[in-house]
This record gives structure tokens, sequence and C-alpha cells, in this order.
């Protein structure tokens, strides 16, 4: 009679999970749901003022939001590096590479305000017409969104500085990376629907 006894498998710290706070992904959640409403709302009303919502569109630079698209792709990807580099210690790129996220976020900030000049000069506002009502709404959610993620990305890049990340704890790091990916899912979606959809 064999009575060997089997060893559970051994457990790994690499199994996956969840990165970040849990608590900021109910938030992200509640934020894609919210912007989920605007896009359905902006598409449905779209149907059926398609001619209007042409013409009104015609007026919108599609290169500041492709400038703007390439802006929050690449400041998603320095955030990326810069997490990478935390969690194998390696401070200096860590730094540098959240730098490039951060100059990504200020620059859309600063394309934006100068687009909404540009529109307020032309005499445009929420109460042009209705497509303009959807055009200031929207961007400007996710204006606001932006600001809130520079300022996570500000205060990130303070803290690995002072190396207070690296592979002893990325949980923030990792926690402020999620929101500022959310903010380009968002616009990733904006950009084409508002910018582009015909």
């Amino acid at each position: 009679m064999d009575t060997t006894i089997n060893p559970p498998p051994a457990t790994t710290d690499a199994e996956p999970h969840l990165h970040g706070d849990l608590a900021i992904w109910f938030f992200i959640l509640a934020e894609l749901m919210a912007f989920g409403v605007f896009f359905i709302a902006y598409a449905v009303t779209r149907a059926y003022n398609v001619e209007a919502f042409n013409a009104a569109q015609a007026g919108l630079d599609r290169n500041i939001g492709a400038l703007n698209t390439i802006l929050l792709i690449t400041g998603s990807w320095g955030v990326v590096r810069s997490v990478q580099a935390a969690r194998a210690d390696r401070l200096v790129p860590a730094v540098r590479w959240m730098g490039v996220g951060l100059v990504c976020g200020l620059a859309f900030l600063v394309a934006k305000i100068f687009e909404y000049r540009a529109k307020f000069a032309a005499g445009l506002s929420m109460d042009t017409d209705t497509f303009h009502m959807f055009y200031f709404s929207l961007t400007f959610f996710h204006f606001m969104h932006v600001v809130l993620g520079v300022c996570i990305l500000g205060i990130l890049l303070l803290k690995l500085r002072r190396g207070g990340y690296g592979s002893h704890d990325v949980h923030g790091l990792e926690t402020g990376a999620a929101y500022w990916h959310m903010v380009d899912l968002a616009w990733i979606v904006l950009f084409p629907l508002v910018y582009v959809m015909h």
C-alpha cells in the first residue's frame, strides 16, 4: 500500500491579480458608465440630426483632436513604462517615463484650451446648437478628468523621485496608472465619435 503523501501544489506570487486599489476600479467603472451614457445620448441624438451634426462637425479641428489622441496614447505608454521600471527597481527610468506621461497630459490640456479659445472667439458655445452642446459638455467632462489625472501623475512623480515606489511597493503607482488609462480610453472613444464619425 502506497502511503506517500503528495504535497499541495506550490503557489506563486505571479498569479494574476487586479492591479491597483479595488476602490479605484469601482470609481473607474462608474466613470466609464457616465461616459457611456454621454456617448449613447450623443449617438442617438445624432442619428436624428445627421445633416446638422455633420455641418457643425466640419468646423472642428481634427488635427488638434488627432494630436490630443497621440498625446494621451503616448502618455499612457510612458506611465506603463514607468510602472514596469519601478517594479524592477529602476528608479531613474521610472521617474523619466512618469515625466513623459505628465508632460503629455499637460500638453493635452494646453491644446484643448487653445481649441476652446478658438471656438469661443468664433462665437460658439453650448447654446449655439445641439451638436455644440454635446461637443462642449463631452469634451469638458473629459478635460476635467485629464486635470485630475495630471494631478495624480504629478503626485506619483514626486513620490517616485523620493523612492516611495519600487519592487517593495507599486500599489499606489498601479492605482494612479489605472485611472490615467481610463482617461485615455474615454478619449479614444470620444475622438472618433465627436470629431470623425459621419
